[in-house]
């Protein structure tokens, strides 16, 4: 039996030079080696309780190898991503099960559980939708007003305007050239010779009618100049007149803007210019709705609907099948505070942080709407790092305590653990807070990353000092929560991912990382070795 006190572990700056060194101490006389091909039964024959891997139905359906491990080797299966929001979600909020269903089905068949992933998560969720229901983002008003920028028509006329009034010789026709367009090629140009004070209508131009709704707002713009100081103009409505106050126009483009209550089911807008004698240009006018940002009360409200009503329906619909959800998923930052817009990276499109808006409540909500689907299934709050980062599982443990003070059923914590060249005193010390809240306790993701600082490559293979050490990890987490966490609190142990093959931390997702039990050709790996010692209790 080899025996290794320390690895060195280094960044890679090329294949010649290597730098940043890091030594990893295994512990004195540490002994350890793996057999790639041990044999001695399978992985859920080793131990009395549950193990499961993530799988992908597109696997289960076409790869017979992917699909005849996982019901050899486990008990149960977690979907990677069937069950995640935008998978189900469309962006028109309607929900779509045909892929759930089916790797249900396929779990059904072949005599597996599944374990229920996720409910209420930060990634993966039909962000532009919920977005928009609760007012987050909204579309863009339509205009409603056709031809403003007096681009059609003919030459002493503009398609969807009609001349009004044009009191002694005022002639409105289009502009031309840089200096009477603001943009495009054409605007109107209003010559008004004669000034009719206390009468602005004596030249007047109308827009077509356009439809408005009674009680709406509607916020008018337009751009205009006059070619001499002392220019006015003014806005107003029919067919129920209301009247925009005059308005002093400089020599340079300017935009005026004016906002109105509609009072009819149409309106149109005019401009009025008979007041002062002056030669007026102006393009680009505008009438759109106005749209009104929701409150931060209205955005909660509503996400909270949502999320209600997303929970409710998917606990229901796969009640009795589906017996223990991970109902909140990642809901702390690293340290401890509960997510939000600022500390959680939120530029993905799928990205919707629901307590940014909920705040402390939202798990309690989650849990409890989980409840209220299923009384019988067991929830549990997920999340990672927890081995590393104190701050973070205690934050998470106080906030299960808290909310379940408040009436929240919370079963049990899972733990992710995506995890590489990690303190043994850390991953005990977290199983021991965890046994100490006395909820059940998973072990919900579990890898082993052996390729953290990218030193392999395609040219640079892992040594078998590497998957020695990475089969160590996955014996010793599995020692720990045995000795750590009583029996009767184990909840089982989920690999996450079949093979190297398959892994979100593997070749195919470009990242030269080999985390799991099996390599890519599907063969037993040191790991699987190591994890089946530790399911034995050796």
């Amino acid at each position: 039996m080899r025996v290794i006190k320390t690895i060195t572990f280094c960044t890679l700056v090329s294949i010649s030079a290597i730098t940043s060194c890091k030594k990893i101490d295994m512990g004195a006389k540490e002994q350890f080696a793996f057999d790639a091909n041990a044999s001695g039964g399978t992985l859920k024959d080793a131990t009395d309780i549950q193990i499961g891997t993530a799988v992908q139905l597109s696997k289960m359906k076409t790869n017979p190898t992917y699909a005849a491990l996982v019901k050899a080797e486990f008990d149960n299966i977690t979907f990677e991503n069937e069950l995640k929001n935008s998978s189900i979600v469309s962006n028109n909020g309607t929900f779509n099960y045909a892929n759930a269903d089916e790797l249900l089905n396929i779990a059904t068949a072949a005599g597996l559980g599944v374990y229920g992933h996720t409910l209420a998560w930060h990634n993966q969720q039909a962000a532009g939708y919920y977005k928009s229901y609760a007012g987050i983002t909204a579309a863009a008003a339509a205009e409603l007003l056709l031809n403003g920028g007096f681009e059609s028509g003919g030459a002493s006329n503009f398609t969807n305007w009609s001349t009004f009034n044009a009191a002694n010789g005022a002639t409105l026709l289009p502009g031309s050239g840089g200096n009477e367009v603001r943009t495009g090629t054409r605007s109107l140009k209003v010559v008004n010779p004669v000034p009719h004070p206390g009468q602005q209508f004596q030249v007047q131009l109308a827009s077509d009618l356009f439809n408005t709704e009674i009680g709406k707002q509607y916020i008018v713009s337009y751009w205009v100049k006059a070619a001499s100081a002392g220019g006015t103009i003014r806005l107003s409505t029919g067919p129920t007149a209301q009247y925009q106050g005059d308005q002093n126009i400089p020599t340079t483009f300017s935009q005026i803007s004016w906002t109105i209550t509609a009072n009819s089911t149409q309106t149109r807008i005019l401009f009025d210019m008979g007041l002062a004698a002056n030669t007026y240009y102006i393009d680009d006018a505008s009438v759109k709705e106005v749209v009104i940002a929701p409150s931060g009360g209205q955005v909660a409200a509503k996400l909270d609907t949502a999320l209600g009503n997303y929970i409710t329906t998917i606990v229901t619909r796969y009640k009795g099948k589906i017996k223990a959800w991970d109902v909140v998923n990642e809901m702390f930052a690293d340290n401890g505070e509960i997510r939000n817009n600022s500390n959680t990276a939120n530029t993905a499109s799928d990205v919707l942080v629901w307590s940014n808006y909920l705040g402390r409540d939202f798990g309690l909500k989650a849990f409890n709407y989980a409840k209220a689907a299923d009384p019988d299934a067991l929830l549990f709050i997920n999340d990672y790092n927890l081995e590393s980062q104190p701050a973070k599982l205690d934050s998470l443990i106080k906030y299960v305590n808290e909310i379940k003070a408040k009436g929240a059923k919370v079963d049990g914590i899972g733990t992710q653990m995506h995890i590489s060249y990690d303190s043994y005193a850390g991953i005990d010390a977290m199983f021991q807070k965890l046994a100490a809240t006395g909820l059940k306790v998973k072990i919900s993701e579990l890898d082993v990353r052996v390729n953290v600082n990218g030193f392999f490559s395609a040219t640079r293979m892992v040594t078998p000092d590497y998957y020695n050490f990475q089969a160590k990890m996955y014996q010793y987490v599995v020692q720990s929560y045995y000795k750590n966490v009583p029996a009767a609190q184990r909840y089982g142990i989920t690999v996450w991912g079949v093979s190297d093959a398959d892994s979100w931390k593997g070749v195919p997702q470009g990242v030269y990382d080999f985390p799991l039990l099996w390599d890519a050709d599907y063969k037993k790996k040191a790991a699987y070795d190591g994890f089946l010692k530790g399911l034995k209790g050796q």
